[in-house]
């Protein structure tokens, strides 16, 4: 066979292929009546789907490790994508309607106590946009290792400063399993804020009852301060799992053990991103888990996920940054698409801009460069503050024009009272686990700066005492004084 005949074989099969793809997505038709902003499954195949664009379908590719869902129309984890396409949206699983919150009333929400507006819109003290600094909170989930401590820590690498000199600082909330707690410790002295995801990260939880609840959020507490370092009265903020809020029981439990805030409520794709409210009235979006609170918590925060996107909806809209469809551009692209989904909050109504992430997005170091792009070019605007959630929050109790914020004690980064410094040599613990649903025992790896506990921490455990069922927590409200 010559190099010329091997050089047109590979040129018609090269060709035969694109025309294939081109086959498929030409056959795949639009739903009649589409706005041009629709997201649709992919009949083939749950790891596509089809974006929609004036009747005319692209055929897109979900991020590695992702699945499309065909009810949440974004790319997310395999086992709670819902495979389409599905004929019919079926409607959220609801509560009965007894004790309901009520419409928000701003004549009685007042702030530091309470806030609320009629859409979640509006500016907290009735601020001009101008007068308001841009927040941006960096949000990480999962556990801390060594496959992303690093990485985070060129996020944090003390070279991006706020308007008053201090080092950005971000979100954690952390789950268990896998998680090294001296690195948490160090993310924690370093002025990090460290929140509760859940001990297990298992999927279901929205329709388990408060002592689930309990024992995996107050759980995850525990085990943070007993090998972190890190005591209870700075882990105030908590996330559920996959964004599937606990309906009512969820938030019990943390009005209950004493938290400030919840960030588990998705928003869908709105024209103007709401703002942090708390729930002591009904919350004023549409619900996208179908699973959020429906009775009054006075006092007790909710920083919602506004979804992320831009004008021409590529990529998709998603909760997650790292859940759009941004891995087939370059570092420019992704730098220019996360500009123009800031720049909705920031010419407008100057709502936190949150930016969550898992390790996923710093695997693929087209996203990871556009991300510091953008990072650096955000750093260098005089009205933007990097804040921890927690930092937000104090903020919106009591709004301050930008003028009054060079030396705002609250987002100061002279803290005394940080967690202690993690020690120079932690203690690798070897332990024992047998998982509930398992008939063996394996080993899991855990590092901290404490003593290696008994056997591996784990639900009813936190402790890694080896006495199974040890742990019953009580509300703080019901301790004896």
């Amino acid at each position: 066979m010559t190099a010329y005949t091997r050089v047109f074989i590979f040129c018609a099969i090269f060709v035969n292929v694109n025309s294939q793809k081109e086959k498929e997505a030409v056959e795949f038709v639009c739903p009649e009546g589409t706005t041009g902003n629709g997201n649709f499954a992919d009949p083939a195949t749950c790891r596509r789907f089809y974006q929609c664009v004036d009747g005319y379908p692209y055929l897109n590719r979900c991020p590695s490790g992702l699945y499309f869902d065909d009810i949440s129309k974004y790319c997310t984890f395999k086992v709670e994508a819902r495979c389409g396409p599905i004929p019919t949206t079926p409607a959220p699983i609801t509560e009965t309607p007894t004790d309901l919150a009520l419409k928000c009333d701003p004549a009685e929400c007042q702030l530091p106590y309470c806030f609320c507006s009629k859409d979640g819109t509006l500016i907290p003290g009735g601020l001009d946009p101008e007068d308001t600094p841009q927040m941006i909170m960096l949000t990480f989930d999962g556990a801390v290792n060594l496959n992303n401590y690093d990485l985070y820590k060129k996020v944090f690498n003390g070279k991006l400063r706020n308007p008053n000199d201090c080092p950005i600082r971000g979100t954690f909330f952390l789950s268990h399993e896998y998680s090294n707690y001296a690195m948490v410790q160090a993310l924690a002295h370093d002025g990090h804020e460290i929140a509760t995801g859940t001990i297990s990260q298992q999927q279901g939880l929205q329709d388990k009852g408060y002592e689930e609840w309990a024992g995996e959020m107050i759980g995850m507490r525990e085990i943070l301060r007993k090998f972190a370092n890190v005591s209870r009265s700075e882990i105030v903020g908590a996330r559920a799992p996959f964004l599937k809020p606990g309906r009512n029981t969820q938030f019990k439990v943390l009005e209950d053990f004493g938290y400030i805030y919840d960030s588990s409520v998705g928003v869908p794709p709105l024209p103007i991103p709401v703002w942090p409210y708390t729930l002591d009235y009904k919350i004023a979006h549409e619900c996208k888990s179908g699973t959020c609170p429906t009775k009054s918590f006075p006092g007790l925060w909710e920083v919602p996920f506004n979804a992320h996107y831009v004008e021409t909806y590529e990529g998709g809209h998603c909760p997650y940054l790292d859940q759009c469809v941004l891995h087939n551009h370059d570092a420019n692209e992704v730098f220019e698409w996360l500009q123009e989904d800031f720049t909705r909050y920031y010419d407008q109504n100057r709502a936190p801009y949150m930016m969550p992430f898992h390790t996923n997005w710093f695997q693929i170091k087209e996203l990871e460069r556009g991300l510091h792009k953008f990072l650096q070019w955000a750093s260098n605007l005089d009205d933007v503050w990097f804040v921890t959630v927690t930092q937000a929050l104090t903020w919106i109790t009591d709004p301050r024009s930008l003028k009054a914020l060079n030396n705002y004690e609250a987002w100061r980064c002279d803290k005394k009272d940080l967690p202690p410094a993690p020690c120079n040599l932690s203690n690798k613990c070897a332990l024992s686990f047998k998982h509930p649903d398992t008939n063996f025992t394996d080993t899991r790896y855990m590092e901290t700066c404490t003593e290696c506990p008994n056997q591996y921490p784990w639900l009813g455990d936190s402790g890694g005492t080896g006495i199974p069922g040890k742990d019953n927590y009580i509300p703080d409200n019901l301790k004896r004084k």
